[in-house]
């Protein structure tokens, strides 16, 4: 598994949505040059994150993007799975099920889908706020 800049790029989104001000809408320019991400690329990150609740928008002059919870309540995990689709080591297990034709005689299947529960049980015990808090 490898984490694209799409993953790490809405994680620097959400993590700079989160250093803000709780009732502040930050807009996108702002984010693009504090992050150092083109704008284009920020807007198509930032559009799957609105549609999937994780931000909210507002337009106009003093319009942008903030977090629609806290901090504490987004994981790593869910934004990073969000941004991959999945957090999967190897393609057989990006799945909600195994279509390999070897899966019932690979041996090194077992080994991969702990490793994959390794990864994902780590992502979710990390939260936004628990970045900010340099608890990691």
């Amino acid at each position: 598994m490898m984490i694209t800049t799409k993953g790490r790029y809405a994680l620097s989104i959400m993590l700079d949505l989160s250093l803000q001000p709780d009732d502040s809408y930050i807009s996108l320019a702002k984010i693009a040059e504090r992050q150092q991400i083109s704008l284009k690329y920020l807007e198509l990150i930032v559009a799957m994150l609105n549609r999937e609740g994780m931000v909210e928008s507002m337009r106009g002059k003093r319009g942008g993007y903030r977090l629609t919870k806290s901090p504490a309540d987004y994981t790593v995990a869910s934004i990073i799975r969000l941004a991959e689709r999945s957090i999967a080591p190897v393609s057989c297990l990006e799945g909600e099920v195994n279509s390999c034709e070897h899966a019932y005689n690979c041996l090194t299947l077992p080994m991969w889908e702990k490793l994959e529960k390794l990864i994902d049980n780590y992502l979710e015990s990390v939260t936004l706020q628990d970045l900010i808090d340099k608890k990691v």
